[in-house]
C-alpha cells in the first residue's frame, strides 16, 4: 500500500567481483539500501536499472546515488539508469555522490547521448537531464547529512586506484556499512564499529586460479587481485573487529565458479566470524530491524 512506511532492507542487486559476463552467472556490484524512507543505489554496475526494476522500484522515484570508485563494475550503468529513468519520468532532481572524475564521466555521458536528450527535449517535452543531476565528488569524512541521514567515506587499500572509498550510512539508530573493494585494510574496522550490517568484499583462494586461466592475462589479473582484495578469512577478521551484528560477503570473486558454492565461501569465513552472515546473490533481501 502507498501509504505505508518502506520497511529499512538492503537489496543485493548484482553480487560477483569484476566486470565480466558469463552464461548464467551474477551481475557487477550494485546495491540498493532503503533506509529511514530513503531508497539509495550504492554502485552501479551493469545491471543495477533491471535489478532495481525486479527490485519494485519505481525508477522515476530516484534521487539517491553512490559511487565508490570508478572500476567499471561499480559506474558503468550510472549513466544509462538515470537516463532510463529520465524515459520513464523521472522530473526530480538526482544527487550523485562519487569520487574525483564522476563529474567527467557525467559530462561524457551527457555528450555521448546529445542527440537523444535533446531530441526528447524537444519531440516529448521531457525536463533537460543535465539539469536535474548534481554531481558531487567527496573524499574522506563526512560528505552527507540532510533529514537524519548521515553518510561518511573511508578511503580503502584498492591499488591501483587511489580514490577508492568505503561507506557508512547511519540514520535512527541504524547504520549500514559498505567495505567497496579493498586489501585488508585495518581501519576499516573502526569505521564499520558496531554497524548493523556490513558488507564486505570476499575472495576465494581456492577459485582464483581456474579464474584468470579464462582470462588471457592470468599472471597480471593474480597479482592485482593478491594486491588489491580481500579473502574472505579477512572479511571475517574486520567483521569480528568491528562487533558488527552481521556479516554480508558480497563482490565475490569468483562468483560464478561452478565448483565453489555457499558452503565454501561460508567454512572459509567462519574461520574468523562466528556471528550472522549471509552470503551474496543477485535480488537477495537483507532486511535489519
Amino acid at each position: 500500500m502507498s501509504g505505508e512506511p518502506i520497511p529499512d532492507r538492503l537489496v543485493l542487486l548484482g553480487s560477483k567481483g569484476g566486470p565480466a559476463l558469463r552464461p548464467g552467472g551474477p551481475w557487477p556490484s550494485s546495491s540498493l539500501l532503503q533506509m529511514g524512507g530513503r531508497s539509495i543505489v550504492i554502485d552501479c554496475g551493469l545491471g543495477v536499472t533491471r535489478g532495481l526494476v525486479d527490485a519494485g522500484i519505481g525508477l522515476k522515484a530516484l534521487d539517491l546515488i553512490f559511487i565508490t570508485h570508478l572500476h567499471s563494475d561499480h559506474v558503468l550503468e550510472l549513466g544509462p539508469l538515470v537516463h532510463t529513468a529520465w524515459t520513464a519520468g523521472l522530473a526530480s532532481p538526482v544527487s550523485v555522490y562519487g569520487p574525483p572524475g564522476t563529474d567527467h564521466y557525467w559530462r561524457r555521458f551527457c555528450q555521448a547521448m546529445e542527440f537523444d536528450v535533446e531530441i526528447r527535449i524537444v519531440d516529448e517535452g521531457r525536463p533537460d537531464i543535465r539539469e536535474l543531476v548534481s554531481i558531487n565528488e567527496f573524499t574522506e569524512g563526512l560528505i552527507v547529512e540532510q533529514h537524519g541521514l548521515e553518510v561518511s567515506a573511508l578511503r580503502v587499500d584498492h591499488p591501483p586506484v587511489t580514490d577508492c572509498f568505503a561507506l557508512r550510512f547511519e540514520r535512527g539508530g541504524k547504520s549500514v556499512v559498505f567495505s567497496t573493494d579493498t586489501a585488508f585494510f585495518p581501519p576499516l574496522a573502526d569505521f564499520a564499529q558496531g554497524a548493523d550490517i556490513l558488507v564486505h568484499e570476499a575472495m576465494l583462494e581456492e577459485g582464483i586460479e581456474r579464474l584468470v586461466a579464462k582470462t588471457g592475462n592470468g599472471a597480471r589479473l593474480r597479482e592485482h587481485l593478491l594486491a588489491s582484495h580481500s579473502f574472505a578469512e579477512e572479511a571475517g577478521r574486520i567483521a569480528s573487529d568491528a562487533g558488527v551484528k552481521r556479516l554480508v560477503l558480497n563482490h565475490l570473486i569468483p562468483a560464478d565458479d561452478p565448483g565453489i558454492g555457499e558452503a565454501d565461501w561460508i567454512a572459509a569465513v567462519r574461520k574468523t566470524w562466528a556471528g550472522d552472515l549471509t552470503i551474496a546473490s543477485d535480488g537477495l533481501v537483507v532486511e535489519f530491524a
